[in-house]
């Protein structure tokens, strides 16, 4: 893992000297690298720090695919001025990432957990579109800031208590409701779950299109990873208050997706829809049961490729028209009729449907949901129909419907092609190596 820190603080000179290319082949080729890795179901590649296991790795792998399309899609959209500022950004959002996920001292957890806060507010504040990012960026800072803190005490009073804060050692403490509320609250808000993720639509809509990417592709997987690492530790803590937090998401995951009914911008519907599934997420972490971890992982993997793929989409559709509205999005299916397929898998991959990850992982959660709870049979109805719905709803009304300037025809760039066939490539992909998982 040092080899691969000294990797990155090397990339680091290269974004200065506009070599934008250099830099792109840097980084897919340290996501190859990655390949090679050996991994197992518990820590593996042990060194001073660090270690990951397949939770991690493939996590890890995540987040070197999303930085590197985040970076292919913004980088030639900024002025030359900005651009290594930019690339240093994600570069540093990257390696922040992957110690997070390898990392395997509490402390050092909760410094770069909190650490990724930086670049991920000077890339809404400084590339966002609006005025309002201003208030966008607040929502995201004190909401991290102020469901954070309790973590950090309850790290320290597990230090006071053992002298130890790493992940493989059992703590023996007091069992009470406050104590699980500490640990859990920051990981909540981060994946969020309903009732904690007001910052998160706010955030997307003011976001620049590389920041909607990261946010939707790895920001919210953090919350699912750091209550997977925490659970196993403390599987008492989970065991005993775990029904509140599963009843609590199960009931707002069907609230949210009535919600995305009322919404009339399309970066919004897709910041509601991921508020949705990850309160499905969450529920199937919950139940602890192989089943439930392992879809878990795979919806985190799947939502991480079809939101970011979904946002990209959002942005091309705003950098012609310079409108997100349902109102003015509409014919895009004679504005630009090449992406229109895209469109259509994205909608159809965000609602489950096979051939993709999306499908495997909604099978293996409703799985693991019914075998916690039976009478969530109904509410997992109504879910999965409104996610449908809503989907189905966001592709025909931006890309049917008379176009708002009567006539008209855009062109598509490769480089917008790709990004969206790599995104689709990955979601098809995974479903060959369910037996590696």
């Amino acid at each position: 893992m040092m080899m691969i820190i000294m990797f990155f603080l090397f990339m680091a000179p290269i974004l200065y000297l506009d070599c934008w290319f250099i830099f792109q082949y840097l980084l897919l080729l340290l996501f190859f690298f990655f390949f090679f890795f050996f991994f197992f179901f518990f820590f593996c590649k042990i060194s001073y720090f660090f270690g990951f296991d397949y939770f991690s790795y493939l996590l890890i792998i995540l987040s070197l695919l999303i930085t590197s399309l985040m970076f292919l899609s913004g980088m030639l959209v900024y002025s030359l001025n900005s651009r290594g500022l930019f690339g240093f950004m994600c570069l540093f959002l990257c390696l922040l990432l992957i110690l997070v996920f390898c990392i395997m001292n509490m402390i050092l957890m909760y410094i770069f957990f909190e650490m990724t806060l930086i670049p991920l507010m000077i890339l809404i504040l400084g590339w966002g579109y609006q005025p309002e990012r201003l208030i966008s960026g607040f929502y995201l800072f004190f909401y991290t800031l102020f469901g954070s803190l309790p973590l950090l005490c309850f790290i320290i009073y597990i230090y006071l208590g053992s002298f130890s804060v790493f992940f493989d050692f059992n703590f023996y403490f007091c069992y009470d409701f406050f104590s699980h509320f500490c640990l859990i609250f920051a990981f909540l808000i981060k994946l969020p779950m309903f009732m904690f993720h007001f910052w998160l639509p706010s955030a997307h809509v003011q976001a620049s299109v590389s920041g909607s990417m990261i946010l939707a592709g790895l920001m919210l997987s953090i919350g699912g990873y750091g209550i997977f690492r925490f659970m196993f530790i403390y599987d008492f803590f989970f065991f005993s208050y775990s029904f509140f937090w599963f009843s609590l998401s199960l009931t707002g995951s069907f609230i949210v997706s009535l919600i995305c009914f009322l919404q009339s911008d399309l970066k919004c519907l897709i910041a509601y829809s991921s508020v949705c599934h990850m309160s499905l997420c969450l529920c199937s972490l919950l139940t602890m049961t192989k089943v439930g971890v392992l879809s878990c992982l795979l919806m985190m993997l799947a939502h991480g490729l079809c939101s970011s793929g979904l946002f990209f989409l959002a942005n091309c559709c705003y950098e012609r028209l310079f409108s997100r509205s349902f109102y003015l999005n509409k014919g895009m299916i004679f504005y630009m009729p090449s992406l229109s397929l895209y469109w259509f898998l994205f909608c159809s991959f965000n609602m489950g449907c096979p051939p993709s990850l999306s499908f495997f992982s909604e099978v293996f959660i409703i799985i693991s949901i019914l075998s916690f709870w039976n009478y969530s049979f109904f509410l997992i109805i109504l879910i999965s129909f409104f996610s449908a719905c809503f989907s189905f709803y966001l592709y025909s009304y931006s890309q049917h419907g008379l176009f708002s300037n009567f006539y008209g025809f855009s062109m598509v760039y490769v480089r917008e092609y790709l990004i969206c066939y790599i995104h689709l490539y990955y979601l098809i992909i995974l479903i060959f190596f369910l037996s590696l998982i």
